[in-house]
C-alpha cells in the first residue's frame, strides 16, 4: 500500500488544513501496518513556481533559501504530530529533477507534447489558468479572491484532450477510482464539458525544472508537482523501487481533485504507467465558514492547539468530528466538548477507574484466568464489533470506525456499573468473581489500546505501559492481537491520567 498526501506549497506555513490531510494519511498508513500490510507513506513540499519566486524576492531571499526554511517547518510540525511518513519529498531534490525530466521526455517521445502560443488569465496563488466565466465578479480568483493576471507566451502543451474517452472509460470500469461518488460525478462532468490541451511550461520563469529538450523554458509547477508521486519512489533512477511501490492511493483536498483525477491520470497514460488505485478527495476544514487561507486571515497553526489538547487530542478531533466526504467546521468550543466527552470521560476516566480498582483491591495485580472463554460475553462481543468497525478505515470511514471502537469503552463503562466491583470487594467469598471482573475490564483496555493506535499512537503506547504489557500495541496483525481473551497475570501501573479534563472558561 503506497499512500500519498499532496505536496504542500511552501509559500504557506503549515496549518491545520494541511494537518488534516496528513493525519488522515498517517492514520490510514498506521491502520494498514497494523493489519500486517507493507505500507509506504509519502508527504513533502512543492518548492518551484512563480509564487515562490515572487515571495522570495519580497522577503529579500533567494528562492532556495526561502524553500529550505519553510520546508523544515513542515518537517518539524509533522514530527510534533507523530506523522509516521516513510519519505519526505522536496521538489528541489536532485532525485525529483532526474525523475521529472525522464517523465517529461516520455510524454514528448510519445508525441503528446507540442509548442504553441498561449494567452490566458492566471492566478499566481493557484498557479493555474482560469476561464473568464469561472472568475468571481471583478475578475477575482474563485479560490483566493484575488485579481488574476493576463499572461501571453509560447508554451509547450500536453495533449490532454486526446485522453478524454480513455479517462471516462477507466472511471466507469473502476467506480472506486475517484472517491467519494459526489467527487466522481464532478470529475465525469468536467471531462464531459471537453478537455483543453494543457500548457506544461513557462517561458518567463527561471525557478523550476527546465524542459529537457528546451532549457529556455521551465516546467509548469503543477505538472512538475504531480510527478513527485512517481519520482519519490524511483521513477527515472530506481526501477526496482518503483515497481515495488507503484501504484499509489492519493489523498487530496477537493479543490485540487481536477489535477489528480484528470490531468495526472492522463499524463500517466501517456507515459505508459499504471494509474493510481484511488484518488480520494476530502472536504475542506472550515473556520468561520471559510476555507483556511492567508487571504481570509483564518489560518490556525497546529502548535496553537497542541498545548491544550495534546497530539492525540488534535488527531482524534480531526478524524472523529469530520466526515471525509464533506466539509467540516473547526471551533475551539467544539474541540473542547469532544475532548472532554470522549477522551477525558468515556476513555480516560474509564482507564483511570479500572487501574485504580486493580491497585486498590489487588495491589496492582490480577491473576490470569485459566478458563478458555471470557466470563463476560457482552464485553467479548463489544470487542469483536470494535475490531470489525476498525476495518472501516480502508473505506476512509474514520469517524464511524472510531465510534465503533468507542462502543467498546461504553460497554466497559456499563460493565463497571453493572458489576460494581467496589461491592464485590467487600465480600471475601467473592474473590474469584472480583478477579474475573477486573480481568475482563483490563482485557477490554488491552484491545482498546490496539484499536486506537492508528489515531492516537501516544495514548495507545502510554496505556500499554500502564498495563505493563510486553511489546507494543501496534504490532500486527490486529485481527489476531486484538482478539478478546484473558488478561495475563501482570502488575499494572496506574500512572498519570491519559486525558485530564479541560476546564473551558
Amino acid at each position: 500500500m503506497y499512500i500519498t498526501t499532496p505536496i504542500y506549497y511552501v509559500t504557506d506555513a503549515p496549518h491545520i488544513g494541511h494537518a488534516y490531510t496528513t493525519v488522515i494519511g498517517d492514520a490510514l498508513a498506521r491502520f494498514y501496518r497494523l493489519a500486517g500490510q507493507e505500507t509506504w507513506y509519502l508527504t513533502g513540499t512543492d518548492e518551484h513556481g512563480l509564487k515562490v519566486a515572487r515571495a522570495a524576492a519580497e522577503a529579500g531571499l533567494s528562492p532556495q533559501e526561502l524553500v529550505d526554511d519553510i520546508s523544515q517547518r513542515y518537517v518539524r510540525v509533522w514530527e510534533s504530530l507523530r506523522i509516521s511518513n516513510d519519505d519526505f519529498i522536496r521538489t528541489t531534490e536532485e532525485r525529483h529533477r532526474i525523475g521529472a525530466k525522464a517523465f517529461l521526455q516520455a510524454l514528448y517521445d510519445n508525441g503528446d507534447v507540442y509548442l504553441a502560443p498561449y494567452e490566458g488569465l492566471y492566478c499566481v496563488s493557484c498557479e493555474d489558468y482560469y476561464k473568464e466565466e469561472d472568475l468571481l465578479e471583478g475578475g477575482l480568483c474563485p479560490i483566493h479572491h484575488r485579481p488574476v493576471e493576463h499572461f501571453s507566451e509560447d508554451n509547450y502543451f500536453f495533449r490532454l484532450s486526446k485522453y478524454s474517452e480513455r479517462l471516462l472509460a477507466h472511471i466507469e470500469a473502476n467506480p472506486e477510482f475517484v472517491y467519494p461518488s459526489t467527487r466522481r460525478n464532478e470529475v465525469i462532468g468536467f471531462i464531459n464539458q471537453g478537455l483543453d490541451d494543457l500548457s506544461i511550461s513557462r517561458a518567463q520563469l527561471e525557478w523550476g525544472i527546465p524542459i529537457p529538450w528546451d532549457e529556455s523554458q521551465v516546467t509548469y509547477v503543477w505538472v512538475e508537482a504531480l510527478m513527485n508521486y512517481a519520482t519519490a519512489v524511483g521513477y527515472g533512477y530506481d526501477q526496482a523501487q518503483f515497481d515495488r511501490r507503484w501504484p499509489p492511493t492519493h489523498l487530496v483536498g477537493k479543490d485540487i481533485l481536477r489535477f489528480h483525477a484528470v490531468i495526472w491520470p492522463a499524463m500517466l497514460m501517456a507515459a505508459g504507467l499504471e494509474l493510481p488505485r484511488r484518488v480520494a478527495a476530502h472536504g475542506w476544514l472550515l473556520v468561520g465558514g471559510e476555507k483556511m487561507s492567508k487571504t481570509s486571515l483564518n489560518q490556525i497553526a497546529p502548535d496553537d492547539l497542541l498545548g491544550t489538547f495534546g497530539v492525540d487530542g488534535l488527531r482524534y478531533h480531526l478524524l472523529r468530528d469530520l466526515s471525509f466526504a464533506s466539509d467540516g467546521s473547526f471551533s475551539w468550543e467544539g474541540m473542547v466538548e469532544r475532548y472532554n466527552a470522549d477522551l477525558a470521560n468515556d476513555f480516560g476516566n474509564l482507564v483511570n477507574r479500572i487501574l485504580n480498582m486493580v491497585e486498590q483491591y489487588r495491589d496492582g495485580t490480577v491473576p490470569a484466568r485459566t478458563g478458555a472463554e471470557p466470563v463476560d460475553v457482552g464485553l467479548k462481543n463489544a470487542a469483536g464489533e470494535a475490531v470489525e468497525a476498525l476495518a472501516g478505515f480502508a473505506d476512509l470511514g474514520f469517524n464511524d470506525a472510531l465510534l465503533g471502537v468507542w462502543r467498546l469503552f461504553g460497554a466497559a463503562n456499563a460493565y463497571v456499573e453493572e458489576t460494581a466491583p467496589w461491592k464485590i470487594a467487600k465480600d471475601p467469598e467473592q474473590g474469584q468473581r472480583l478477579d474475573e471482573v477486573l480481568n475482563g475490564l483490563l482485557e477490554a483496555l488491552r484491545v482498546g489500546a490496539i484499536l486506537i493506535s492508528p489515531v492516537m499512537p501516544e495514548a495507545a503506547a502510554k496505556l500499554w505501559d500502564q498495563l505493563a504489557l510486553p511489546g507494543a500495541p501496534d504490532e500486527p496483525p490486529y485481527t489476531e492481537t486484538a482478539v478478546f481473551g484473558t488478561f495475563p497475570e501482570l502488575t499494572v501501573n496506574r500512572g498519570a491520567p491519559l486525558f485530564p479534563r479541560i476546564e473551558a472558561e
